[in-house]
């Protein structure tokens, strides 16, 4: 199994039940933080990966595209607006006890509505990679762009 040093070590349990206790914030990607989920970098996931993420208040996670796979997520605290679709002309905005789902290669930008509070959602992938098939998206031409590295 693959594994990151930092991630792995949080991770209990063995023979087909791995646990992770009271994850801390520990990484960040895009303007977003993340407390230690389980992915294929610290469990033997296949095709799922799942983890918090933590908008810090006023914080957006720029436009970007994820390139085939689908992503569910839960809010759990927090308000949020995704813009979406060519040229992220389409907006929604979501709300503790709200889930979303977003279709692979749909573009979006996230923004954390309060200037004060952090979002807090979890969020379920199906990629166990996590965020190595994520792309920059261009709101002005609709270009792809570089892959998003953490």
């Amino acid at each position: 199994m693959p594994t990151e040093p930092g991630l792995q070590q949080h991770v209990e349990g063995a023979d087909g039940i791995f646990v992770i206790r009271g994850s801390p914030v520990s990484r960040q990607w895009n303007g977003i933080q993340y407390k230690i989920g389980m992915s294929a970098k610290n469990v033997p996931a296949k095709q799922l990966s799942m983890n918090v993420a933590v908008v810090p208040p006023g914080a957006v996670a720029y436009s970007h595209v994820h390139v085939g796979f689908e992503v569910m997520l839960y809010i759990l605290q927090g308000r949020v607006r995704h813009e979406y679709g060519s040229g992220l002309r389409q907006s929604i905005e979501n709300e503790a006890g709200d889930f979303i789902y977003i279709e692979p290669g749909v573009p979006h930008e996230v923004f954390n509505l309060s200037d004060t509070e952090p979002v807090i959602a979890v969020v379920a992938r199906s990629d166990a990679d996590e965020w190595a098939h994520i792309v920059t998206y261009d709101r002005q031409t609709g270009a792809l762009g570089d892959r998003l590295d953490p």
